[in-house]
């Protein structure tokens, strides 16, 4: 009775983290990313405004991140920002178009690596973008990192 008392709690958390959702941001201005969680910390590189991170650790001060490499390093807080952004990882591009379905008009293509608004949560595999120079459409989950 009670081996099964430990599977069934060892089964509601793993159930509780899986429901914990990825939190993402972007970077507010040009930042330093530390190896530390500190100043005096080794400096590893300058990552790009814009640029979304993904959440994996929260301190009073600092965050530790996730790049759209893969990298993890720490950045301060201030240095982020709520609006979400995605980026481009579809190669050589991705298509933006002006309704969610593959044969709708192109709008245009957004190069790997570019920085695009999220407008709307995804919905059937598609995503709301908006570009500050070419307006907004739609691109497909699989071709944008930050969701």
């Amino acid at each position: 009775m009670r081996a099964r008392s430990l599977v069934a709690m060892a089964l509601l958390a793993l159930a509780a983290a899986s429901a914990q959702a990825i939190e993402y941001r972007s970077v507010a201005r040009p930042a330093i990313l530390y190896e530390t969680p500190s100043v005096q910390g080794r400096k590893l590189f300058i990552i790009s405004e814009g640029t979304p991170v993904e959440v994996v650790v929260q301190l009073e001060r600092w965050i530790k991140v996730r790049d759209p490499g893969g990298a993890i390093s720490w950045i301060e807080r201030d240095k982020l920002r709520a609006q979400r952004t995605l980026m481009v990882v579809a190669r050589p591009s991705a298509a933006v178009r002006a309704q969610p379905a593959g044969d709708a008009d192109k709008l245009f293509e957004a190069a790997t690596d570019v920085v695009l608004e999220l407008v709307t949560p995804p919905a059937n595999g598609w995503v709301q973008v908006r570009h500050p120079d070419r307006g907004t459409g739609h691109v497909r989950v699989t071709d944008v990192w930050g969701l």
